[in-house]
C-alpha cells in the first residue's frame, strides 16, 4: 500500500508479508529510486527532488524482522507547497487557488464527479505519477527478495514516439539491461537513442508529449508461480494487471501478445523439449539440470496462467502525457465555460521512467506469487521449501 500526496510532505510505502532475515539497505532501495528520476525528457520536478528512502520500520541492522516494513520518500518541494498542502491549516498562500479546469487524459474530471469536489488539486495531488517514488522504493524490497532465490527483474525502452528498436537476436535480459542503463532513453540501441532524443527535443519545442513501448523480463523464474485452478490467482493476469496500474500505461503484452491474432497455432505455441545436461544454476536457484525446456518463448513464460521456467516477458504501452504546454480545451469544473486545460509542471516524455517503475510493480507481482508457492516466515524457511520443490521438478 502507498499513500502520499504530489505535493505533500512525503510518499509512503508499506510492505507487509517479507520474511525475517534478509538483508536490506536503504542504498539498495535509493539505486532504483534515483534510476527513476533519470531519463531524457523529464521535466522541472526531477530538478528539485533527490529521492531518498527513510526506513521507519520492519528493518534493524540492515535485516528484515518479518514486520511490516514502512518506507517514506520525502518531497523536497513541500516547502514551496506547506501553506496550499497542509493537513489541517486552512489552505492559503500563492498555491492555494482552487484548480477548476480538467486536463482532457487525466484523472482531474472522473475524480471530481467521484469525490464530489470542484478543487480538482484534491484529486491531480493523489492521481500524480509521483506516487510511483513510493512504489519503486516497495519493488526494489521485492526484488532484494526475489535475488536472494536467483530471481532477476531487468527493464529496457524499444520505442518512443513511434521511433522503434528491436533487439538482435541472441542478446539476453541482463545484458540488454546493461545496454540500456547506459542509454538516457533506457533503449540498449546507441542510433535509435539518438533518434528518440531529437523525437523527444521536437515535441518539448511544440508543447507537446509522446509515449512510448517498454519491456521488462525476469529470468530465474521457476515454473508453477501462479495457478490454472481460479482466474485471479493466473500469473499473467496478475502481471498485466500490475502493469496497467501504472499511470499512463493503456496496454500489456505477454510474450509476443497481439502478434498471436496473425498466425497459426503452429507458429506461436512453443515446442517442449526434455535434457538431462542441460547447464544449471548453481544448488538452490532456477534452472537446474535434467529438466524440461523451450527453444523458442513466443508464450513470454507463461502458460495456462502459471510460469513454465522459461524467461517471463512482458510489454507495456505508455500514453503520451496528458498535460501539455499548448494545451488542449475544456470546461470549467464551476463556470462551465471553455476554457484552455490547466497545465500542470510536467514531463515531455516519461517512457524511461516508466520501465522502472515497470520493473517495480512486475517484482512485488512476482514476490507475492513466490511467496505464495514457497511462504515461511524466514528466509531459510523458504530456502528449505524452494530447494524441495527444485528436487521435486528435476526429479520428473
Amino acid at each position: 500500500m502507498t499513500s502520499g500526496e504530489s505535493h505533500g510532505k512525503a510518499g509512503i510505502a508499506v510492505v507487509e508479508g517479507m520474511p525475517s532475515g534478509l538483508s536490506l539497505s536503504a542504498a539498495f532501495i535509493d539505486t532504483d529510486l534515483e534510476r527513476r528520476q533519470g531519463g531524457y525528457g523529464r521535466g522541472g520536478r526531477m530538478k528539485i527532488e533527490k529521492d531518498r528512502v527513510e526506513v521507519l520500520s520492519g528493518l534493524r541492522g540492515s535485516v528484515t524482522l518479518g514486520s511490516p516494513i514502512t518506507l517514506q520518500v520525502s518531497n523536497r518541494d513541500w516547502e514551496n507547497w506547506s501553506e496550499a498542502m497542509d493537513a489541517e491549516a486552512a489552505s492559503k498562500g500563492p498555491r492555494a487557488k482552487p484548480v477548476t479546469r480538467p486536463r482532457p487524459g487525466h484523472a482531474d474530471l472522473s475524480g471530481a464527479l467521484k469525490y464530489a469536489t470542484t478543487d480538482l488539486r484534491n484529486i491531480l495531488e493523489r492521481s500524480s505519477a509521483r506516487e510511483t517514488a513510493a512504489r519503486v522504493a516497495a519493488g526494489a524490497v521485492a526484488k532484494r527478495l526475489l535475488e536472494e532465490f536467483g530471481i532477476k527483474v531487468y527493464s529496457w525502452v524499444v520505442e518512443v514516439g513511434g521511433i522503434k528498436w528491436s533487439a538482435p537476436f541472441g542478446l539476453a535480459p541482463k545484458q540488454l539491461f546493461e545496454l540500456a542503463e547506459g542509454s538516457v532513453t533506457r533503449c540498449p540501441g546507441k542510433s535509435a537513442t539518438e533518434k528518440m532524443k531529437k523525437r523527444i527535443r521536437d515535441a518539448k519545442a511544440a508543447g507537446d508529449s509522446i509515449g512510448g513501448v517498454f519491456n521488462v523480463a525476469a529470468t530465474g523464474v521457476p515454473p508453477g508461480l501462479g495457478s490454472h485452478v481460479q482466474w485471479d490467482r493466473k500469473l499473467n493476469a496478475r502481471l498485466v494487471y500490475a502493469l496497467a496500474s501504472v499511470q499512463a500505461i493503456k496496454g500489456v503484452e505477454v510474450g509476443i501478445g497481439f502478434e498471436c491474432g496473425a498466425l497459426p497455432g503452429s507458429k506461436v505455441h512453443d515446442e517442449i523439449y526434455y535434457s538431462r545436461k542441460a547447464a544449471g544454476k548453481p544448488e538452490g536457484y532456477w534452472p537446474q539440470s535434467p529438466r524440461f525446456y523451450r527453444k523458442t518463448n513466443n508464450a513470454g513464460g507463461i502458460e495456462g496462467g502459471m510460469s513454465n521456467g522459461e524467461t517471463i516477458r512482458l510489454s507495456a504501452v505508455m500514453k503520451p502525457i496528458p498535460t501539455l504546454y499548448k494545451p488542449l480545451r475544456s470546461v470549467d469544473i464551476r463556470s462551465k465555460r471553455t476554457f484552455e486545460a490547466s497545465v500542470e509542471r510536467s514531463d515531455a516524455c516519461a517512457v524511461p521512467a516508466a520501465a522502472v517503475v515497470g520493473e517495480a510493480v512486475v517484482a512485488l507481482e512476482l514476490a507475492s506469487a513466490f511467496l505464495g508457492k514457497f511462504g515461511g516466515d524466514s528466509v531459510k524457511e523458504i530456502e528449505r521449501n524452494y530447494k524441495g520443490y527444485l528436487k521435486q521438478v528435476a526429479g520428473f
